[in-house]
């Protein structure tokens, strides 16, 4: 039985799901499976919850600087030392956990822990086999290091963009981000509604702003859905943050929009809809991709979710509102061509990759990839 070790960390909602989705997929192929979140475990406790509110607190109060970060990053090298040593974070108890559990591969879902990785490989020989799962529709520079011995993406574009760049091409594998398994199921529409207690005789417009709610504007996206003159049914999933959901409930008061907080079924509540309004995360743009479920993106925040969104539309698969008023003309336009809504569609089937962490387990537990 092979012994996989899943290396995520907490900062956005993505990278976690992506862990998770992949662990469920390894446990189904017969495979040991251990995660860990490389910041907590295996750099500090402290050094975690300190860095997430740092991050939380630049997201919400000065977005553009985290931008500029962002951008900055990528255009310098992950062993410069501008880098101030980040490659190095956690790698003596990433070392330590190595010899400990002895995994016959590991999986990398986030660029820290890929570069700790790949510091240690560049270090010492006898390392187990490393794969690392890119969770956005860019191809960033922190990524990037030649002892990587594989690369999954999401799309073509990310391949050559990594190629572009430098990356051989034999070592990148076009896969898909990995999403849950339900996602590779097909939903009835009719029945996803009655659950939630949608008619079938209205468009669905839904919108949401990831697990947290905190970061998507999900106040303006509800003060925008109470403006759209055409008759339809409003969805708003607020998420975890108990402030925005109160928030949205009173600028949609008097009016049918429903507000839900956490929503576990995301699945089924994709399938009843019709629009999906949303910042452009790399996980929820790979769900909406497998669900077939147009996109309006709105309030995407600068650095890689910015730069998923100017995937998302070069390709065809989002209509993008930069306010709060174009937010409301953008979704009128929507609903009232049906056609288009259909070629939004059309474009998302040839992008949609819901078997990704089937694909990916598979390349990783190959004899091949195993043993060499």
């Amino acid at each position: 039985m092979a012994r996989v070790l899943i290396l995520t960390a907490s900062y956005g909602s993505g990278h976690n799901a992506a862990a998770r989705s992949l662990a469920v997929a390894f446990q189904q192929a017969g495979a040991t499976v251990t995660v860990v979140d490389h910041f907590r475990e295996l750099v500090h406790p402290a050094f975690d919850r300190m860095s997430r509110r740092c991050y939380h607190a630049l997201l919400r109060t000065a977005p553009q600087i985290w931008g500029l970060s962002y951008e900055f990053a990528d255009r310098i090298t992950s062993d410069s030392p501008l880098a101030f040593g980040v490659t190095r974070l956690g790698t003596t108890r990433l070392a330590r956990l190595l010899e400990a559990r002895r995994p016959d591969a590991v999986v990398t879902v986030h660029a820290t822990p890929a570069m700790a990785m790949a510091t240690l490989a560049a270090e010492r020989s006898g390392l187990p086999r490393h794969t690392t799962v890119v969770t956005d529709f860019v191809a960033h520079r922190q990524w990037m290091a030649p002892p990587i011995e594989r690369y999954c993406v999401a799309a073509e574009e990310v391949r050559h963009e990594l190629i572009g760049r430098g990356t051989p091409p034999e070592r990148i594998v076009v896969t898909g981000v990995p999403v849950r398994p339900e996602f590779e199921q097909s939903v009835d529409a009719h029945v996803a509604r009655a659950a939630f207690g949608l008619s079938p005789h209205l468009p669905v417009v839904l919108a949401m702003a990831g697990a947290r709610g905190t970061f998507g504007r999900l106040p303006d996206a509800a003060t925008a859905l109470a403006d759209v003159r055409l008759a339809f049914q409003g969805v708003i999933v607020a998420g975890e943050d108990p402030y925005v959901a109160e928030d949205v409930r009173r600028r949609v008061r008097g009016t049918s929009i429903q507000t839900y907080g956490y929503v576990d079924d995301i699945r089924r509540l994709m399938a009843a809809a019709d629009v999906l309004i949303t910042k452009a995360g790399g996980m929820t743009l790979a769900e909406a991709l497998a669900a077939e479920l147009p996109l309006v993106t709105f309030a995407s925040l600068p650095g890689q979710e910015g730069r998923n969104e100017r995937f998302a539309s070069r390709h065809g698969v989002a209509l993008v509102a930069r306010s709060r008023r174009e937010l409301t003309r953008v979704v009128e336009r929507a609903l009232g061509d049906p056609p288009l809504l259909e070629l939004l569609r059309e474009r998302m089937r040839t992008l949609a990759r819901p078997d990704a962490s089937r694909r990916i387990v598979q390349l990783v537990l190959a004899p091949k990839a195993l043993t060499l």
